[in-house]
């Protein structure tokens, strides 16, 4: 068996982010005010400058800060690993290789972000950030970063995960942030949704309304945002950085195929991002990248691509993207992270350029596959994570089938140690398929705010 862990050199680490905007072939649409429907930079009330200026910064290199720096080297570089044994098990010719976030304090790649907009935040002398969470990834990666630079956090989590994940809410209260279930009675825009919905199991929309809202409300607090935005994405290209160098200089491949899980879109854009650029600029033209979200929550491949807001109750602004609605409440599958009913916008325009494509697949396949890699690879996988390990698998088999040998890039979101319940749920047989809820999203898409054509 050849070698199977490629690691960089801390020295080698990236010291700064890839930004595509720069290099891609036609402009993102704008931001719209939510109130005017006018091109916008992002809430100054919400945002600090720094944030606001990489959000729309057309620079291709921008440097990472030093002290941030110093910051991911605790965790950074990741090692990316050659899936030998998953190989065997499918009796493959594909060669697959995988790029493992899960050795971050907080168990995923959201720290990426976590960690430079807690420092940016510091710098402009916040004391007080919001924000929402889906699975917990993020409210537990922000809650790390927060305590590192000595600011008061709290976190919005989406009901049904709060419930279904309390160990990442410990998690995020160990590093001294406040976590609370959304919707809360804390906001107005909650104690609205309560009032219509006591039992509603919230959604990331609604969770970032509160979290909003309260930033908004308060001089000394500024919001922050784990997926979507340009700059979140930006910071999630050390990953892809990294991967890239280590399969030219170290692994000697170059991927034929690469898939990611997308539920807001940072963790797989941070990987795909610095390949998509030999895409646009014809070097790899037959390179394949696939967004894999849940059929349940199916935004890329069923959302049509308008402007929504970006949270339910439409004060964030609105972006050009894939939507079901930004009202849709998603079933209340095990891969929070991935419920959330827009997409970043960077990848909806990639997908309208025809630079990427997308695929859905039910809750039950995914954990199947989990199991898989689980008892192939020693690595349980977070459920969101599961989602493109189910495809990974599939785009291995149709290599048996038809003899190919090609190289599939997965990008390892991170570990499934706190989501022991949804595997013991798959184990005992109790999980179960949500299907697609047509009706739920015509109502959604109903209200879409309505834009002047330009």
């Amino acid at each position: 068996m050849d070698k199977t862990k490629f690691v960089l050199d801390e020295k080698d680490m990236p010291t700064a982010w890839y930004n595509i905007q720069a290099d891609l072939p036609e402009p993102l649409p704008p931001l719209l005010h939510p109130g005017t429907k006018e091109p916008t930079i992002l809430p100054p009330p919400l945002f600090v400058e720094a944030l606001n200026e990489q959000e729309f910064s057309k620079e291709r290199w921008i440097e990472i800060p030093e002290e941030v720096q110093a910051i991911y080297r605790t965790w950074r570089p990741t090692a990316l690993h050659r899936a030998y044994r998953l190989e065997k098990a499918l009796d493959t010719p594909a060669r697959i290789y995988f790029k493992y976030e899960g050795t971050s304090q907080a168990g995923s790649h959201k720290p990426n972000t976590a960690v430079a907009q807690a420092y940016y935040n510091k710098q402009a002398g916040v004391k007080r950030i919001t924000t929402e969470t889906g699975a917990g990834q993020w409210g537990s990666a922000l809650s790390f970063g927060c305590m590192l630079f000595g600011l008061e956090l709290k976190v919005y989590m989406v009901k049904v995960s709060y419930g279904q994940k309390p160990y990442r809410r410990i998690l995020m209260e160990t590093w001294g942030a406040t976590c609370i279930p959304s919707p809360s009675t804390d906001t107005q825009i909650g104690q609205k949704i309560l009032a219509e919905d006591p039992d509603s199991p919230g959604s990331l929309g609604i969770a970032i309304s509160e979290a909003v809202e309260d930033a908004g409300t308060h001089d000394d607090t500024r919001y922050s945002l784990g997926s979507v935005l340009n700059h979140v994405l930006l910071h999630q290209t050390i990953n892809g950085l990294e991967t890239k160098k280590l399969m030219a200089e170290q692994a000697d491949v170059y991927p034929d195929i690469i898939v990611g899980c997308v539920g807001g879109g940072s963790n797989f854009a941070g990987m795909f991002l610095p390949f998509v650029r030999d895409k646009i600029d014809g070097t790899k033209p037959d390179l394949r990248i696939i967004n894999v979200e849940p059929e349940s929550c199916p935004t890329l491949t069923k959302g049509p691509l308008t402007w929504d807001f970006g949270d339910v109750a439409g004060m964030a602004p609105i972006a050009f993207m894939n939507t079901l609605g930004h009202g849709f409440i998603p079933p209340p599958v095990h891969a929070g992270g991935l419920r959330y009913h827009g997409m970043a916008p960077i990848i909806c325009h990639l997908l309208k350029l025809g630079l990427v494509e997308a695929t859905a697949v039910p809750q039950v396949a995914t954990f199947e596959a989990g199991v898989t890699f689980a008892r192939t690879e020693g690595i349980l996988s977070a459920p969101e994570t599961n989602h493109a390990i189910r495809v990974t698998i599939d785009e291995a088999l149709k290599c048996k089938e038809k003899g190919e040998s090609k190289v599939i890039l997965l990008a390892h979101s991170g570990h499934g140690h706190f989501d022991l319940a949804a595997y013991d749920g798959y184990l005992a047989g109790r999980l179960e398929d949500y299907a697609y809820p047509e009706d739920k999203v015509k109502e959604a898409l109903a209200s879409l705010p309505e834009v002047p054509a330009k």
